[in-house]
């Protein structure tokens, strides 16, 4: 069985030591993830519209090599999850709490 190597042992009492709560932490860490991951989808298909065909023959079916390759290429890198907790355990991410006031006249 083939051992994934980008999967990291994470210490949840430093995950949770940065905002106070490890669900708090979580949370603030698949907001990112999210906003990375569309991110990353608009990219990925803005660079394959560059490649699509205008051809709707479905018996004419050939493969672009460069679709191909950037295909690969995103999936090769780091998940939108893996890049939301290390950028959360480095303090690249601001959060704030909303203030209570607002919510009360």
């Amino acid at each position: 069985m083939a051992v994934n190597p980008s999967i990291i042992t994470r210490d949840l009492d430093k995950i949770s030591d940065k905002s106070g709560n490890i669900y708090e932490s979580l949370h603030i860490t698949a907001q990112r993830a999210k906003q990375i991951s569309s991110a990353m989808k608009e990219e990925l298909n803005n660079k394959l519209s560059e490649f699509a065909s205008t051809v709707d023959n479905l018996e004419e079916v050939f493969e672009n090599k460069e679709q191909i390759e950037i295909s690969k290429f995103y999936e090769r890198m780091p998940k939108p999850t893996t890049l939301a907790i290390d950028e959360f355990m480095e303090d690249k991410i601001l959060f704030r709490y909303p203030d209570e006031e607002t919510g009360t006249e």
